[in-house]
């Protein structure tokens, strides 16, 4: 898991006079199907963020209310449009399952900039999900939204999210001292960012669907 208030939405972002909306792709890798969020994903989605162990690192306590999850596909679909950015549901290939979400956020088109964000159920720990589900949305983003920087944040302790981070590319750049506080106890962040000419996409890169 990666992200410092990701389910909170910022206001839309406009180039000029024009307010743009942002379309949301379905992408495919070899193991994964990234797709736009649906109601049908608001038993998954409730399950995977009312897990205290998967967001013991998050910056905001698991739901309680399965109403959460109908707000947050609301709110996915709102953030596309408003312009802001787009959130992918992921599924596992082999059998379907929703494994979690991959999200790119924060999307400022006078600045080609944005942030990464995803957060996966504990069983799909260990395989590589992350990073091949994050490589094909900075693909598709690089390639789509004419990006220059892609910013990511993540709690110190949360090792194995920087790792993903640094498979990615991304260059951890600093830490933001005591800027979120986690189950009540303040933590830090590290900063990591990836710059477009530093981007390297493997070999086998995310298809549109």
């Amino acid at each position: 898991m990666v992200g410092r208030g990701w389910l909170t939405e910022g206001s839309p972002l406009t180039k000029g006079n024009l307010r743009m909306s942002l379309p949301t792709p379905t992408l495919h890798t070899a193991r994964l199907r990234l797709r736009p969020l649906g109601d049908t994903d608001a038993d998954d989605l409730f399950a995977l963020q009312s897990n205290a162990f998967v967001l013991r690192y998050w910056d905001a306590p698991p739901w309680t209310e399965r109403v959460r999850a109908e707000r947050f596909i609301t709110a996915c679909s709102q953030m596309a449009e408003d312009g802001t950015g787009v959130r992918l549901a992921v599924d596992r290939v082999a059998d379907g399952a929703f494994i979690g979400w991959c999200t790119l956020n924060r999307w400022n088109p006078d600045y080609r900039s944005a942030s990464l964000g995803y957060c996966f159920g504990e069983f799909a720990w260990g395989h590589g999900y992350a990073t091949e589900a994050a490589r094909a949305l900075l693909q598709w983003a690089f390639q789509t939204l004419d990006l220059n920087r892609v910013q990511a944040e993540t709690d110190t302790r949360n090792v194995a999210s920087a790792r993903v981070l640094e498979k990615l590319g991304f260059v951890r750049e600093g830490t933001l001292r005591e800027d979120c506080v986690v189950n009540g106890e303040v933590s830090d962040s590290w900063v990591f960012g990836l710059i477009r000419r530093e981007w390297r996409p493997s070999s086998e890169q995310a298809a549109g669907g």
